[in-house]
């Protein structure tokens, strides 16, 4: 089932359920006015939803046209963003670029941060650059959606928990990381708002793809035309989301709606391409002592997209210019 919400004026828009190929939707406020909203019910909000689904692709002529620039992200605004970094390949390369060691729990303990959740950006929102030196990057990334999560899971019985994924762009200002984790208190101002897939999808939208709490396919990003990245998802991603789930919830619990991020992925094949421009710069600076790829400027576009065996996109497509601020 894919789901996504249609900007109508409000803060958190209008719930919609979607075809399996993005074409068409119908509104879902029968069931519930927003996606925080069915989430918050979601054992009874879920299998109406799907029965509404169900309707709309049983009709050719059901529902309306579909334009994914009047989407927001899934979730508009969230209790809570939490990211991780389960890929070890980008871990060790972003840290070498910024002279810095990997943690001594490199493969034992997740790496996870806090970003802004109030504002979270639509897949066709442009990306607002204040200051060319401050290194704007992107991060392709996988992201789950959970249900109220208790306190104490284990990685066993994690998956119950995971309700729905998308696709993120973690942008990033790389200029303004060095100085803030000087501090000793996290990132903060080199976070910027993220930007989201347009569909959110039920774990069985991913069939085989989606097992062991990893995603089994391919992560593409293009720039400006090109086709810069086309990394696996699943085999490298040292950290599962079933285990993310289980470091997030040693200490608290966690309510309906949070998001969980994958981190950026990445491969240690440098063939399948990057996720992320300094893992790029970093590779240049083992290879020739200096990067340089430039990190993204006023008129640049970045798409993020999934595709299945058959070559459908499953979560639609983030699509962002970067402009002025």
């Amino acid at each position: 089932m894919k789901l996504a919400t249609l900007r109508d004026g409000t803060r958190d828009g209008t719930l919609i359920v979607v075809t399996p190929d993005g074409t068409r939707y119908a509104r879902a406020t029968s069931v519930a006015a927003t996606l925080q909203a069915a989430l918050d019910d979601w054992d009874e909000a879920e299998p109406k939803l799907r029965k509404l689904a169900a309707e709309l692709s049983a009709g050719p002529e059901s529902g309306e046209p579909l334009n994914v620039s009047e989407l927001m992200a899934p979730i508009p605004r969230a209790f809570e963003w939490v990211d991780g970094s389960a890929y070890i390949n980008h871990i060790v390369l972003v840290r070498k670029a910024r002279g810095a060691e990997p943690p001594a729990t490199l493969q034992t303990d997740p790496l996870v941060y806090q970003g802004g959740s109030g504002v979270l950006l639509g897949p066709t929102e442009d990306i607002e650059l204040p200051n060319p030196e401050w290194g704007l990057d992107y991060e392709a990334e996988i992201a789950v959606v959970l249900g109220d999560t208790p306190r104490g899971v284990k990685a066993g019985q994690a998956s119950q928990h995971i309700k729905l994924l998308m696709l993120v762009n973690d942008v990033t200002f790389r200029g303004l990381i060095p100085p803030e984790l000087a501090k000793g208190f996290g990132f903060f101002n080199s976070k910027p708002a993220t930007a989201f897939s347009p569909f959110a999808i039920t774990p069985d939208e991913l069939g085989d793809a989606f097992k062991d709490g990893r995603v089994h396919l391919r992560l593409r990003s293009t720039y400006n035309g090109e086709l810069i990245g086309d990394p696996e998802a699943g085999p490298e991603m040292h950290f599962s989301f079933n285990q993310l789930i289980e470091h997030i919830t040693k200490t608290r619990a966690f309510t309906a709606g949070t998001i969980l991020g994958s981190g950026t992925v990445s491969n240690e094949d440098r063939e399948r391409g990057i996720s992320c421009f300094a893992e790029r710069r970093m590779i240049e600076t083992i290879e020739s002592g200096a990067p340089v790829t430039p990190f993204m400027k006023e008129g640049d576009r970045i798409e993020i997209e999934m595709l299945d065996a058959d070559g459908r996109s499953l979560f639609g497509k983030i699509d962002q210019r970067v402009v002025k601020a």
